[in-house]
C-alpha cells in the first residue's frame, strides 16, 4: 500500500505536461492509493492562500479539484490517531524538522504503507519506506558499450 504525498497529487493536475513515472505509477497503482489527511490539508492551505492574495478564480478551479480528490479517495484517506501520535512523538524526538512530513511518516509506520514523494529527503531518517516515481530525478543512464 501506498501513502501519496501532495507533490505526486499535484503532479497529476499537469496533463500532458506530468511527469511520465508519476502517471505511469499512478495508473498502475490507483487501488493501492491512499491519502494521508496531512496532504488534503496541505492542498486546502495553498487554495486559501491563493483567495487571500485575490486569485479566486485560480482557487475555485483548485477547489473543485480538491473536492474531486477527498470524493476519489473518500475510503482511503488516512487519519492521524493516537497511535500515529505517538509514533510521531518518537519521530520529533529525534528530529524536529519537517513536522507535517513527519505525520506522514509516522502514518507509513503505523499502516506498514510506502511514502511515494519527490521530496525523499523530508522523510529520510524516519524508517519508513519512500518510493520516487518522477523519471525526471532519475539519474542518467550509462551507455553500454
Amino acid at each position: 500500500m501506498y501513502l501519496v504525498d501532495t507533490n505526486v497529487l499535484a503532479e497529476r493536475r499537469k496533463g500532458a505536461r506530468a511527469d511520465a513515472g508519476v502517471v505511469s505509477f499512478l495508473d498502475d497503482t490507483t487501488n493501492e492509493l491512499h491519502v494521508p489527511v496531512q496532504v488534503v490539508g496541505e492542498l486546502q492551505s495553498g487554495i486559501d492562500r491563493l483567495k487571500l492574495r485575490g486569485d479566486a478564480p485560480r482557487a475555485l478551479v483548485l477547489q473543485r479539484w480538491l473536492n474531486k480528490i477527498i470524493d476519489h479517495y473518500a475510503e482511503r484517506i488516512i487519519s492521524f490517531d493516537l497511535t500515529c501520535a505517538l509514533a510521531w512523538g518518537t519521530l520529533m524526538g529525534t528530529n524536529d524538522q519537517n513536522a507535517v512530513d513527519r505525520q506522514i511518516a509516522a502514518i507509513a509506520l503505523v499502516y506498514d504503507m510506502t511514502i511515494v514523494t519527490r521530496n525523499t529527503t523530508h522523510f529520510t531518517g524516519t524508517g519508513a519506506r519512500i518510493l520516487n516515481p518522477f523519471l525526471a530525478d532519475a539519474p542518467p543512464s550509462s551507455p553500454t558499450t
